[in-house]
């Protein structure tokens, strides 16, 4: 079977373009510059912060870190940012940078995606922290609370041309609401700390996947490359690392360098489980013919599509493509079978006998999920 030869990923956010999907997240008091600097030769992205970005904010952190909480307090805000941006950018192996911030005016958000873009870094509206001190202030998770404060802190920032992220907390308010409403404020990516009652909600992060565009950058409890993938198999682009790596500096490089492996050897690093085993909408490539009473029907009423549209959508799909061949599979054509990383020796005899590789099936199946989602009704 042939080797194939393909970039291990393809990601681009506006003018920023991560060579993986990896990213260190922000920690208030510890993800500073210098902190970073020892994971951008192999992280796709390192998130600063959270900075405070005005006198309010910094005041309110002073409180916070009196409490015995690390924070990040200065004076000169704006010049600290600054210095961060330069410091990291002269990183000898760079990578893509965000900061995170929380300001309780709008103008000092602007004022700081200015910067962050001169510096060639994006933004990240920090709808995240908990803390009663920026709560109070309108910052941080009091933004999940209001909507349309949220709305016109990302319309200001997206009009400097800044990559503009926004991190939430799930399980606050309504989830895919709040994503709804981020992604049609104009901003290009949701880091949504998957929060649950005992470790990470990653229904949220398929929620959200179903029904936006947004770019998602998947956060909480990400320690390897088992809880990665659980993420990426619901729909996230992207995860990030936070207290991991401060017991273990490594984890970051190591989940980098198992996501690279699996890219590799099967063409979509962030391939959905099948819609039976919790999968988002774009496993619908996967999905047997609908013949029998299953998991997909509920699937097709999410996108507006009767079974006997679906099956004509896939058949038209593969016509003229490799995936069309496989009398021998289980429904007379590669249209209908699971993913590679399911044990299969009808297919897998299929794919030997026409010369398609495994990453090859893998991404005529990616570019086929991406057909049946554009083409949704709901």
């Amino acid at each position: 079977m042939e080797t194939d030869v393909i970039p291990p990923f393809d990601l681009k956010i506006g003018y920023l373009t991560p060579n993986n999907p990896i990213a260190l997240a922000p920690m208030a008091g510890i993800t500073d510059s210098q902190f970073a600097r020892q994971f951008t030769d192999h992280a796709g992205m390192v998130i600063l912060g959270g900075y405070n970005l005005d006198s309010k904010t910094n005041e309110a952190a002073k409180r916070i870190a009196q409490r015995g909480r690390t924070e990040f307090v200065t004076d000169e805000p704006m010049e600290f940012l600054n210095h961060e941006l330069d410091n990291i950018n002269n990183s000898p192996n760079g990578c893509c940078v965000m900061v995170n911030v929380r300001a309780a005016n709008i103008d000092a958000y602007v004022e700081a995606a200015r910067v962050a873009k001169k510096k060639g870094a994006g933004i990240e509206i920090n709808a995240h922290c908990r803390q009663d001190e920026i709560v109070e202030l309108g910052a941080g998770q009091s933004l999940l609370m209001h909507p349309d404060t949220l709305n016109e802190i990302i319309q200001a920032v997206r009009s400097t041309g800044a990559v503009v992220s926004v991190k939430i907390r799930a399980n606050v308010v309504n989830d895919l609401t709040i994503a709804q409403i981020i992604e049609q404020s104009g901003a290009h990516i949701i880091h949504i700390d998957a929060m649950g009652k005992h470790g990470a909600d990653v229904n949220i992060i398929r929620k959200i996947r179903n029904n936006t565009s947004l770019f998602i950058i998947g956060n909480n409890s990400v320690v390897d490359i088992s809880s990665a993938k659980s993420m990426f198999s619901r729909g996230a682009d992207m995860v990030s690392c936070a207290r991991a790596v401060l017991k273990d500096p490594d984890t970051l490089r190591n989940i980098v360098d198992q996501i690279t492996l699996y890219q590799i050897n099967t063409g979509w690093y962030n391939s959905p489980k099948h819609i039976c085993g919790g999968g988002d909408l774009r496993a619908l490539a996967f999905c047997c013919l609908p013949v029998k009473p299953c998991a997909v029907h509920n699937a097709l009423e999410q996108i507006g599509m009767t079974a006997q549209e679906f099956t004509r959508l896939k058949l038209e799909l593969v016509e003229g493509t490799l995936l069309e061949y496989g009398e021998s599979t289980c429904f007379g054509s590669m249209a209908w079978c699971c993913k590679i990383t399911k044990p299969c020796f009808l297919r897998d005899g299929v794919l030997e006998v026409v010369g398609l590789s495994d990453v090859k099936f893998m991404q005529l199946k990616k570019w086929m999920a991406q057909e049946i989602l554009a083409r949704r009704k709901k």
